[in-house]
């Protein structure tokens, strides 16, 4: 066994986050040597540390990936090697005593040694010799400091990293060291060796364990750790930046979040990797969402080590699609779908809600869309008033449900009792951050994304439960998902749609679509997973109300609309030209969709009503 597999006992272990970006998110300035800080501000290190042990940690990484003699030169602090890196042990070390009363289990301090940031030879004026003597002063205090191992990451050419790792074995054989190289857009190492080369190259050089951090983002990450699995028997880590960072409003943004993230960890695990985390734009909370995601692949591998029958031995297999709800054969049949979205009241009386639902479904309308804590506010439950609606009208219903509030067990129970209950329809989604509703210091917990709830929800289909284990029967839920052609990072989007399809989405429900163009090219380029997609239509209330969705939502709105809106000259003609719009769009997206979703803007029925008539029996 490796000295790695001696340490972590053969079993999945979760890194820490950037350091670099928690420090400029809390008003460090980038032209700062952020290893220095070790010496100025000790008391910042040690919170940034212990932000991350909070968050699940286990390999803490020391405030060192810059201190080495040439990095450090370039602030003039070039005869402080040896005082800055015993300092970045010493402050993690401090963290891990700090918290290790409260630690559910062990952390282990890794000296972080980075790139030296100068050009080796043959083509720089660098000498090899030079670097691996520079990798040794820093790597030398680091093993006398304490470290309990070393990583040496985000190398960009094989050559440095084998100075780096021989000074390693020179100065300090009696610690494991594990190396990281960074990838291009296509997974190749900088200096244009493969993955596998840098696997068999690094394994044959004598390093206990290889992966790839940095790069641009999960996906070029976890490609790249595909390709080393092949080439090494080596333990694999995988720590990627949370995406490339982009300009958004004059900031510079990472954009991959936490829940992505949990799925990347995932993701990499299933392909071979053994130590996951995180670097550039990565912080505690994508530490903590990976850290959900990995208790839950350990419960689940120790259920699977057990000498009981395989799980799926004992599903149940859901009904046919057609046969386990009014909406499921709908999409079945590929009939076009009719919804209308409701938003539950603040309070206990849900009246109104239930006399809109009962002439919807006197319209014609097929099924009512219930948000779950819409915009992170305190409303009724979802759960409630969809059954309630169900039970006063006889109108079936979609149930939002989101993943912010709950952990596994939770999620679990609620899906059980909303099947039991009569409730087949479920709308997987992550849930907006508490942050951005009424109770900003509320606490979030996301366990899973919506990829894994769309797993779990699939797994109860199945008749099985989180831990593989016989429920009985099959739940029978219609699943469907969430998205968003009009994000940002179409990209990311785009990514997590095809892993949703994957997990067992059934059917999707668009958000508000004002942009028909941006419809279209996410509609062609899902072809290759493309399930039934339902458009969201959204009838504008006011320019303020454009402003809002545009600005606050994010919701892609093209000036022709935004025009439209302020030529309004009264808030009845606000709110007709808004109607107006959402039928346009309605017709236009007709003929590419397998239904339509409309909402009912600040609980205005009749608007809903209005905007879904034409394509209604009666309207037709």
């Amino acid at each position: 066994m490796t000295r790695f597999a001696e340490i972590f006992a053969d079993r999945f272990v979760l890194a820490d986050g950037a350091m670099g970006t928690v420090l400029y998110a809390r008003g460090v300035f980038p032209n700062r040597c952020y290893d220095e800080l070790n010496l100025s501000d000790p008391n910042l290190i040690v919170s940034v540390h212990e932000e991350y042990l909070r968050a699940g940690a286990e390999i803490l990484e020391s405030n060192t990936f810059g201190a080495n003699r040439f990095r450090l030169a370039r602030h003039g602090l070039s005869e402080k090697v040896e005082e800055i890196n015993a300092a970045g042990v010493r402050l993690a070390r401090l963290a891990v005593e700090h918290l290790k009363d409260r630690q559910a289990g062990e952390a282990w301090v890794a000296g972080s040694v980075g790139p030296l940031g100068v050009r080796l030879e043959p083509l720089g004026k660098t000498g090899l010799d030079e670097a691996r003597a520079a990798f040794a002063e820093q790597i030398g205090v680091l093993a006398k400091s304490g470290v309990d191992l070393l990583v040496v990451e985000t190398m960009p050419a094989l050559n440095e990293a084998r100075e780096a790792l021989e000074a390693a074995k020179a100065v300090a054989p009696h610690l494991p060291v594990l190396v990281m190289v960074t990838v291009d857009d296509e997974s190749e190492c900088l200096d244009g060796s493969s993955p596998a080369q840098a696997a068999a190259l690094l394994t044959e050089w004598g390093a206990d364990a290889v992966g790839v951090n940095c790069s641009t983002g999960p996906v070029t990450v976890l490609t790249a750790i595909e390709a080393m699995r092949a080439a090494t028997t080596l333990p694999l880590a995988a720590m990627p930046n949370a995406g490339l960072p982009r300009a958004v409003e004059g900031r510079n943004i990472y954009l991959c979040t936490p829940e992505y993230m949990a799925s990347f960890a995932r993701k990499a695990i299933a392909a071979g990797a053994q130590i996951v985390g995180g670097c550039c734009g990565t912080t505690p909370n994508h530490i903590r969402a990976m850290r959900a995601a990995i208790r839950a692949m350990d419960e689940q591998a120790h259920v699977e080590g057990k000498e009981a029958a395989p799980a799926m031995s004992k599903e149940t297999p859901p009904a046919p699609l057609a046969q386990r709800s009014h909406l499921g054969s709908l999409i079945a049949e590929g009939k076009f779908v009719t919804l209308v979205e409701f938003l539950p009241p603040r309070g206990i009386d849900c009246s109104k809600e239930i006399e809109g639902a009962r002439r919807l479904a006197r319209m014609g309308v097929h099924a009512i869309d219930v948000y779950d804590a819409a915009q992170a506010s305190a409303r009724m439950s979802g759960q409630s008033l969809c059954i309630q609606i169900q039970q006063h009208t006889g109108m079936e219903t979609i149930l939002h449900y989101t993943c912010r509030d709950r952990n596994l067990l939770s999620i679990q129970s609620d899906l059980l009792g909303a099947a039991s209950i009569g409730l087949h329809n479920i709308l997987c989604v992550t849930g907006d951050p508490p942050k951005q509703g009424d109770y900003p210091d509320a606490s979030a917990v996301f366990d899973v994304d919506s990829i894994g709830l769309v797993n779990i929800a699939r797994r109860l289909n199945h008749g099985l439960d989180i831990g593989s284990n016989a429920i009985g029967a099959s739940t029978n839920f219609t699943i469907g998902v969430g998205v968003n052609p009009g994000v940002p990072d179409i990209e990311n989007e785009l990514r997590r749609f095809a892993y949703k399809v994957d997990a067992g989405a059934e059917y999707a429900i668009t958000q508000a679509v004002f942009d028909l163009r941006l419809l279209e090219e996410f509609l062609e380029r899902i072809r290759d997973h493309r399930i039934p997609v339902i458009a969201g239509i959204w009838p504008l209330t006011s320019l303020r109300n454009a402003e809002y969705m545009k600005s606050d939502l994010r919701v892609a709105m093209p000036e022709e609309v935004m025009l439209r809106m302020a030529q309004a000259e009264t808030p009845e003609a606000a709110r007709a030209e808004g109607i107006r719009i959402a039928q346009e769009m309605l017709e236009a997206v007709r003929p590419l969709v397998q239904g339509v979703q409309v909402s009912a803007p600040f609980g205005n029925y009749e608007a809903a009503a209005e905007v879904v008539s034409s394509v209604l029996p009666a309207g037709k």
